[in-house]
């Protein structure tokens, strides 16, 4: 049976065509390069899958391996693939200023941070409206964190459990997914509250989240109250009396938690945190590495579905389309505090880097992204919920635009993780029908889809049919 079910797979499962034919690939065979990766690649850098892919080119939504078999990308090397691999405008407009000018740092001005500042700017309210330039997330979160301190003159600064802000030194305070830490001195000054995680956490109910999905567990609340965001409000002011000073330097979170599975808080808990937040003194950051730029659909930026203005945002990953860059957008009174010594970043507003930035936000607009992100977003979200009918192990489907995460669960009473071996197979089968997709949650429990934004409706049948042969699967081998 189990032979019978295998070659039937590859047949049930159809991949959209694509007329971009790949580069033939030219370099070491496969085992010279594990050698390699064995021998001088540090071992923290860790692979995915048991026989680890060697990619070689990438267009648009698709990846091309060694051999040229082609994959539907939907983590997009960690959300980072906004616009697509190797798009044509942001290719052309990069070889352009290769060949101009690559570098000159912040000492002398060149046309592009200047234009480039003025155009990213000009997508957020006021007064969000200066721009200090880095390389990584982890480096725009560890500088919020530090004007946050220097602008307050406070030192505490508050993070959810399940947040994933950065690795560094400074950021992995904030960082608070177990994985992550290592056993050395970290997070001074910062303190973790309890994640409004309406799926897994104690209170959720039938429509507390921004998302065309809603969890499976119900509540008796009427229009407009929510009692779960009261609760988990309640458990934040607890954590305002207890574990911080009166006066704190403030509250960093993302719109939609990225690394822990896509969670999402009830509809008004952002709002009514960032008040209780400034009452104390404190400013409000948002970490939009991974929901900026239109991922989400309805809006721009992450905060904006939560109606709030933050007072630093944090931006990275899908800024550059995969080009080392990142930035933090903050006030003008803000931006000062850094301003009374010098703080200086050699390679961040380099003027590649402000051109990559500038054609990705031509592309976005120019392609509309953003709307597509929301029609095939929202499509997919509904029809994995369909999935979610069907399995008792699809626990919750949720997500806004194309931010989406899919729970597994031994059964939806419990809502206990699926064991990982299981997971891992479930995952292991998809790619091996063409989709790659990314793992997430504190149990790597959570599939985590963030695809280019340029996928269409047909890649999305093709996804959500192969996830569902893979589905059938594991409960072929269960039975």
């Amino acid at each position: 049976r189990q032979q019978k079910w295998k070659s039937s797979v590859s047949t049930q499962v159809k991949m959209p065509p694509c007329d971009f034919v790949p580069e033939k690939y030219k370099s070491y065979p496969y085992e010279h390069m594990q050698k390699i990766r064995e021998q001088n690649i540090s071992p923290s850098l860790r692979l995915y899958y048991k026989k680890p892919l060697l990619l070689h080119q990438g267009h648009m939504q698709w990846l091309f391996d060694y051999e040229g078999r082609r994959y539907l990308d939907l983590f997009a090397g960690i959300v980072t693939v906004s616009v697509g691999h190797c798009h044509p405008k942001v290719t052309m407009a990069t070889q352009k200023q290769l060949a101009r000018l690559w570098h000159t740092t912040n000492i002398y001005m060149h046309p592009s941070i200047q234009e480039y500042a003025e155009k990213l700017t000009a997508l957020l309210p006021d007064p969000l409206k200066v721009v200090y330039l880095t390389n990584s997330g982890s480096e725009a979160n560890d500088l919020a964190m530090f004007m946050a301190r220097l602008y307050t003159r406070n030192f505490d600064i508050i993070s959810f459990r399940g947040a994933y802000h950065g690795g560094s030194p400074y950021t992995l305070g904030l960082t608070s997914i177990g994985l992550y830490k290592h056993g050395v001195a970290n997070g001074f000054g910062c303190s973790t509250t309890m994640l409004p995680d309406v799926f897994r956490g104690p209170w959720g109910g039938s429509n507390c989240r921004d998302s065309p999905v809603q969890t499976v567990r119900k509540c008796s609340c009427s229009e407009g109250v929510c009692q779960a965001n009261d609760q988990y409000i309640e458990q934040f002011q607890d954590t305002l009396n207890t574990s911080v000073p009166k006066a704190i330097a403030g509250f960093i979170a993302e719109p939609i938690q990225g690394v822990n599975g896509a969670v999402q808080y009830p509809r008004n808990f952002l709002k009514e945190a960032y008040q209780l937040v400034r009452e104390r003194g404190g400013v409000c950051i948002s970490d939009e590495v991974q929901t900026g730029f239109g991922r989400t659909g309805s809006h721009f930026w992450g905060f904006q579905t939560h109606d709030v203005v933050p007072d630093i945002v944090t931006l990275a990953k899908g800024i550059g389309n995969g080009f080392p860059m990142a930035a933090v957008v903050t006030t003008k009174e803000i931006a000062s505090s850094l301003a009374q010594n010098l703080h200086f970043n050699t390679f961040g507003g380099s003027p590649l880097a402000c051109v990559v930035g500038a054609a990705v936000l031509d592309a976005i607009e120019e392609d509309g992204l953003q709307k597509n992100s929301d029609d095939v977003g929202t499509y997919m979200l509904l029809e994995l919920a369909k999935l979610r009918d069907k399995f008792e192990i699809v626990g919750d489907v949720r997500g806004k635009g194309l931010m989406i995460g899919v729970e597994m669960v031994t059964d939806k009473d419990s809502r206990q993780p699926l064991p990982a071996e299981e997971i891992s197979q479930i995952w292991e089968d998809c790619k091996d029908m063409g989709v790659l997709i990314g793992r997430g949650g504190l149990y790597s429990q959570t599939f985590r889809i963030k695809p280019p934004m340029c996928i269409t409706k047909k890649d999305v049948d093709f996804a959500v049919e192969a996830f569902h042969t893979a589905l059938q699967r594991h409960a072929e081998r269960a039975a």
